[in-house]
């Protein structure tokens, strides 16, 4: 009791001094090196009503490089995991690919781990994903299924896997990445493309009886900005509410790039679900750059990268119901920018020894504020 009060005292501080000092924005104001307040960790700093969340780093590309498993193997990731975040996604370990990878098959240790590590730190987590185009398996995407087949296969993965976790998951992204930019459903989804896209409906529905107490989201990125694809999330979220359907959540992924503007319409974006009675969450932030030679950002860019970072949390925290902000991943190190996107990154709030960057200030200057004021 006595550390949580003192951490306390320091967000207080934190948010009426060191945010606003002379000559700072809150941006760019940063902690002083060896100061009580260096060691507030986000999830300290946030509003008790916001969970500050990260992608679990492993599976997916991660298996191609040339480290072991990063949750499993990397004592100090896993230190800072547990610190810093109170809401965990499994970055790739609940997809299609890494949980079902054969027919019948199941591959529920990698997750099952990272919901133990949660529960042990006090931690949410986000599942990610049950309904997607993409990292599906080759026996899904290659097999030849009847209709009625390919509906059993979809109602069997979401209610096994919603189930296992049954009152251990905070969010589900239902329907991922549904949409295409100019709003017409992605034909590339093999379940919208075969059944139509009424199965949307029908994965909100089986993954509600599997686990009536978690909110249930729509997940996109490109949805920073009005535009067609945030219309056609708008109706189809008018259309499943008044069916009936229970969809609890409206998500912006804010996969975002400094060779676009910083996206300072978001907060009127999720205001529009958030006007609908739907929570919001940002699900997958990271600002990814050009590197200059030698691939080391450069003062200014870390600044700017600042600035796009706050942008958005600020968005989420003027929502009244944007409930969940995570970032995809916390260190370069891990991150999938640069396996991509080749020519960028340098895309997350830590460089590959944990060193702070200017971006995770600004975040935790702006949460402590923020919680301060309410």
């Amino acid at each position: 009791m006595i550390l949580r009060k003192a951490y306390r005292v320091a967000v207080a501080v934190l948010a009426t001094s060191t945010l606003l000092g002379p000559g700072l924005q809150p941006a760019q104001a940063a902690t002083p090196a060896g100061s009580h307040l260096s060691n507030v960790p986000l999830r300290w700093a946030a509003p008790h009503d916001l969970r500050i969340g990260t992608a679990v780093a492993g599976g997916g590309h991660h298996l191609e490089q040339d480290y072991p498993d990063p949750f499993t193997y990397d004592k100090p990731y896993r230190k800072v995991l547990a610190r810093e975040f109170n809401s965990v996604s499994p970055e790739n370990q609940m997809k299609w690919e890494f949980i079902h990878p054969e027919r019948g098959q199941y591959n529920f240790g990698p997750a099952d781990a990272i919901v133990k590590f949660a529960r042990q730190h006090g931690q949410v987590v986000r599942g990610h994903t049950l309904l997607w185009h993409s990292q599906n398996p080759a026996w899904l995407e290659e097999g030849t299924f009847t209709k009625a087949q390919l509906r059993a296969i979809l109602k069997d993965h979401i209610t096994t896997v919603v189930g296992r976790y049954r009152g251990k998951i905070q969010q589900w992204d239902v329907a991922n990445e549904i949409f295409n930019e100019n709003g017409e459903y992605r034909q590339e989804n093999i379940f919208i493309r075969e059944l139509g896209p009424s199965i949307v409906e029908d994965a909100f529905r089986w993954a509600h009886r599997a686990d009536p107490k978690a909110q249930l989201f729509l997940n996109d990125y490109g949805v920073d900005w009005p535009g067609v694809k945030v219309d056609a999330y708008e109706a189809l979220a008018k259309q499943l509410l008044a069916d009936r359907v229970p969809l609890h959540g409206f998500a912006s992924q804010a996969h975002l790039s400094m060779r676009y503007g910083a996206p300072d319409q978001l907060q009127a974006v999720l205001q529009r679900f958030d006007d609908l009675g739907l929570y919001t969450a940002i699900t997958e932030l990271d600002v990814r750059m050009d590197l200059p030679e030698g691939g080391v950002p450069t003062a200014e860019q870390l600044q700017t990268q600042a600035t796009y970072y706050k942008t958005v949390l600020d968005a989420c925290l003027a929502v009244a119901d944007c409930n969940s902000f995570t970032i995809w991943g916390f260190t370069d190190k891990y991150s999938w920018v640069p396996v991509f996107f080749p020519s960028e990154g340098a895309a997350t709030v830590m460089g590959n020894n944990f060193e702070r960057k200017p971006a995770y200030y600004a975040l935790r200057n702006t949460l402590a504020a923020a919680r301060h004021n309410r």
